[in-house]
């Protein structure tokens, strides 16, 4: 089943979550103003979904065989060319809410039923026909999912179970034979007000001493005991947001006290030794995700740039300088996307007849585009000029003592009028050198992981010993006397073959 935009909206307004923004109580999360341009950003992925001109991107068909048809933000990918499709879908959409936030959900599952599998073969537990049961029931029922991972942390130089406040960290407060209850923080919870329900994970790999706190289980988003403390989404309200006032996201602090969690909702409930697994997988199918995400925020900075440089009465092929900015410009979105296109090409079989996106070019994608965000909205004012963050208020383009001079005196080209100018102005200093501009830098840097754990990861990854084996076997010089060290040439999963092939014991 599809759902309408309408009765995304219609559905937020049956659910009762308590949801504080900006220090008073929201009643309807669907009607405040505060959320509006998130509940249009998601919306949107709805819209999307039915209409003809975008529909073969955003959704898939028959996946039970019988005609079925699911939104492609909730699917998991079985295949390379889905996860093409999946990056495609998601920087359309970026293109136009500045983020999907729902594709976090598909991200999940996939890392959630990748695990479950291992889980029940070492413990025994039956996670993995209770995850494939709520994936079919979201996605059949084409719910929003938030995806609660990031704790409030506390004390960094500490871990979980040694924290002097353990609310910092979710966990498993009490074991009953019908559930299990949660208690804790998640600080950093993307759209979660305007989401059904939330996804809560793990944000680590976990210790013995911390097995309470390696919990993965499903929460509607007003179940008792949980409260949500979020910030506006965007810039509703604002006259000079020409974006941001119409599409934005909203994070929230979810507070958990208690919470009631069934059985048939919970996927992981002690067995510390996988929450490393599952945090990985979902970690890799996240930062591939990403790089789509920041591709479509890119497109917006490279259209607006062009038009801002024709509205100043310049040609950026004739200019040089503005050439070369905007051919950088064009360099870093191209490149950091080029990795999530490797990332699907070279992806691998994981458990349950998922994909997984090379973790190597993941990482490499993701890691650029968080360093490079700051570069992207260097290079659009570059291009763009000074008047972006010097223009008067949009007040005074209605007021009678200086609306008249000001709209003689700030057209550039005579054949754009001085109000097309201005709005693409507002537009990329709503995008770049606005409160919302900041946002995109933090979450691009920090979401999905800080750029030290990707650094990590790609070095974890990346075959060093075969290229060391390379250089060796060149020179004749036999340095590594450690056998241990030496692979064969082409033990990179997908290098040599479709299938990948498999490191000796």
């Amino acid at each position: 089943m599809l759902m309408t935009d309408t009765e995304y909206r219609e559905s937020l307004r049956r659910l009762k979550p308590r949801v504080f923004v900006d220090g008073r109580s929201v009643a309807s999360v669907s009607d405040d103003p505060a959320l509006q341009p998130g509940v249009n950003a998601v919306a949107l992925s709805y819209a999307f979904a039915l209409r003809e001109d975008t529909a073969a991107l955003m959704r898939v068909d028959g996946l039970d065989g019988a005609g079925s048809v699911h939104n492609r933000m909730l699917h998991v990918p079985r295949n390379e060319d889905e996860l093409l499709q999946k990056l495609e879908a998601i920087r359309l959409i970026c293109r136009y809410t500045g983020c999907a936030q729902r594709y976090l959900a598909g991200d999940a599952m996939a890392g959630i039923l990748q695990a479950a599998l291992e889980i029940d073969a070492e413990h025994g537990t039956e996670y993995l026909p209770r995850a494939r049961a709520y994936y079919e029931h979201i996605r059949d029922a084409d719910l929003a999912i938030g995806i609660a991972m990031t704790d409030a942390k506390g004390d960094r130089s500490k871990r979980p179970h040694a924290q002097d406040n353990p609310d910092t960290y979710v966990r498993i407060v009490e074991r009953r034979a019908d559930g299990i209850l949660i208690s804790g923080t998640k600080a950093i919870v993307t759209g979660a007000p305007y989401m059904h329900e939330l996804l809560v994970m793990p944000g680590r790999a976990m210790t013995e001493a911390d097995a309470d706190f390696a919990v993965c289980c499903a929460v509607p988003i007003d179940a008792d005991g949980l409260m949500l403390v979020a910030r506006p989404a965007g810039r509703p309200g604002e006259a000079a947001a020409l974006f941001s006032n119409r599409y934005g996201q909203s994070t929230a602090v979810c507070l958990f006290d208690r919470v009631f969690v069934p059985w048939d909702r919970v996927f992981l409930a002690g067995e510390w030794q996988h929450s490393a697994t599952l945090t990985y997988a979902y970690a890799t199918h996240h930062r591939h995700t990403c790089i789509a995400a920041r591709a479509g925020y890119g497109d917006l900075l490279i259209g607006a740039g062009t038009l801002m440089t024709e509205a100043n009465g310049l040609d950026a092929e004739r200019v040089h300088g503005l050439r070369d900015a905007m051919t950088d410009l064009i360099r870093i979105v191209e490149g950091f996307y080029a990795c999530g296109v490797a990332a699907s090409v070279y992806a691998t079989r994981a458990a349950n007849d998922i994909v997984m996106p090379d973790a190597v070019f993941s990482n490499i994608g993701k890691l650029l585009l968080a360093t490079q965000i700051y570069d992207m909205q260097r290079l659009a004012h570059e291009v763009s000029g000074g008047l972006i963050v010097a223009l008067p208020g949009p007040d005074e383009d209605h007021n009678p003592a200086t609306a008249g001079r000001i709209s003689e005196v700030l057209v550039g080209r005579s054949d754009i009028p001085y109000e097309k100018r201005i709005a693409v102005a507002r537009f990329i200093e709503d995008l770049t050198a606005s409160y919302q501009s900041g946002w995109y830098s933090l979450i691009s840097l920090h979401g999905g992981g800080s750029p030290e754990a990707m650094r990590k990861e790609i070095f974890r990854r990346y075959p060093i010993a075969e290229r060391v084996e390379l250089v060796e076997n060149l020179l004749d010089r036999g340095m590594l006397a450690d056998a241990r060290r030496r692979i064969a040439i082409g033990r990179q999963p997908g290098r040599c073959c479709a299938e990948g092939c498999k490191a000796d014991n």
